[in-house]
């Protein structure tokens, strides 16, 4: 991870893209770009054509593809590019989001304002279930950077306040916060704290990494799929987990 290149990165983005066209005009792809371009400074290495399908980025070694959302839609390259290559697959997570509405009639935004919920490296887990399958592939490594965001709305929703339900317009990186990488199984045992007592149960979990139950529950059972932990009893109708050794 370096934060100075990724802020230059950003920087460059924005002087000449943004301030030509003006927020919301590539439509939703500004954070998939900077990433881009953070990740593979040489542009040659950009859209490369490989078995059919175009790399994000191809390094000549490694091909990563940068996904915002929608993991059902990558299983189609990673059944094409996998058993040639590794792939590192990039999936951004909002760190600290600060949110704009715009009218739509007027074309206005609001003054941003900051969103109380923060991200984390667990709400990954909602897309990386969908690829599950992949995850032991030898080939695969998995890398989540935590952006600080600003994301643009529109005032289009159906409440009275056409707040929800609204379309998200885009969102604009302000700063790298923190990078977690799994480049093999073992590394996926860093979502277990330390200081967690042994066995534990999903809520038990879910408290020490501060998330909901069910986003627990969900992180718990690609943990066992991955063997990097086990069950080892319940309590009461809660299975216990450990490390596995």
């Amino acid at each position: 991870m370096d934060k100075n290149r990724f802020e230059e990165v950003k920087n460059h983005f924005l002087n000449t893209q943004r301030k030509r066209y003006g927020i919301g005009t590539l439509q939703e792809k500004t954070v998939h770009a900077i990433l881009k371009d953070y990740y593979a400074p040489d542009k040659d290495m950009q859209e490369i054509p490989i078995n059919g399908y175009v790399a994000d980025i191809y390094t000549g070694s490694e091909i990563i593809e940068i996904q915002t959302a929608n993991f059902n839609k990558i299983r189609s390259k990673l059944d094409s590019f996998l058993p040639e290559y590794p792939v590192t697959l990039v999936y951004p997570i909002p760190h600290i989001k600060w949110l704009s509405w715009i009218d739509e009639e007027t074309g206005e935004c609001s003054a941003l304002r900051k969103s109380p919920v923060k991200g984390n490296v667990y709400k990954a887990f909602f897309e990386l279930y969908k690829i599950k399958s992949y995850l032991k592939h030898p080939n695969l490594r998995i890398c989540i950077p935590l952006l600080d965001i600003e994301e643009y709305r529109l005032l289009n929703g159906w409440s009275a306040d056409k707040k929800k339900g609204s379309c998200r317009f885009d969102r604009i990186p302000v700063a790298l916060a923190d990078e977690i990488r799994f480049e093999r199984i073992e590394d996926y045992v860093q979502l277990i704290p330390y200081e967690l007592s042994e066995p534990f149960t999903v809520s038990e979990f879910a408290k020490a990494v501060k998330i909901k139950k069910a986003e627990a529950g969900k992180v718990l059972h690609i943990l066992h799929y991955l063997t990097v932990i086990t069950h080892c009893g319940k309590k009461g109708n809660a299975y216990l987990y450990r490390v596995d050794d």
